[in-house]
C-alpha cells in the first residue's frame, strides 16, 4: 500500500463517500413515513462510515487511527443492515441490495487491509509487569508455598 497524505487520497474513503450518494439518492424514493425513520438511519449510517475514517485520520495516535477504522466498519455494517431491512420492506429489489452490500463488503476488506497496515506501525510493546513501591513482584504462582494435604 502507497503512504498517503491526504484523506482524499484513500480508495476506501472515496468509495465509501460515493456509497453515501447513492444511498442518499436511494433514500428519496422511498415512502414519505420512512424520511425520519430507517431513511434518515441509513443516510446517517452510510455517511458515518468514511466521517469516522475523517475524524481519526490525523491523530498523533496510532491506536486511535486505528480505532476510527474500526468504527468506520461498524457504521459499513449498519448501512448493510438498513439496506437490507429496506428489501425487505420492498423498498429495494433484490438485485440493488445485493450490488450495494457487495461495494461495502469491498470497502470492508479495504478497511481490514488499512488496519493491518496500521497494525504494522505500532511500536513494540515490553511485557507488563507488576509492580508495587517501586519494586517488581516476582514469578506469581512460584512464590506461594506449596499447599498443605490435610492427612
Amino acid at each position: 500500500m502507497s503512504t498517503y497524505k491526504r484523506l482524499e487520497d484513500l480508495i476506501v474513503y472515496k468509495k465509501l463517500c460515493q456509497l453515501h450518494l447513492e444511498v442518499c439518492e436511494l433514500t428519496h424514493a422511498w415512502p414519505p413515513e420512512e424520511k425520519y425513520e430507517l431513511g434518515s438511519q441509513i443516510r446517517r449510517s452510510s455517511n458515518s462510515a468514511p466521517a469516522q475514517l475523517a475524524e481519526k485520520h490525523d491523530d498523533r495516535h496510532i491506536r486511535n487511527t486505528i480505532e476510527g477504522v474500526n468504527r468506520s466498519r461498524g457504521e459499513t455494517a449498519e448501512t448493510v443492515h438498513h439496506l437490507y431491512v429496506a428489501h425487505l420492506k420492498g423498498y429495494e429489489s433484490n438485485t440493488v441490495y445485493d450490488d450495494f452490500r457487495e461495494r461495502y463488503q469491498e470497502c470492508v476488506r479495504m478497511l481490514n487491509g488499512l488496519e493491518r497496515t496500521l497494525e504494522k506501525q505500532l511500536p513494540e510493546q515490553e511485557p507488563q509487569s507488576v509492580r508495587e513501591n517501586g519494586e517488581q513482584y516476582g514469578d506469581f504462582i512460584a512464590d506461594f508455598p506449596e499447599p498443605r494435604s490435610e492427612h
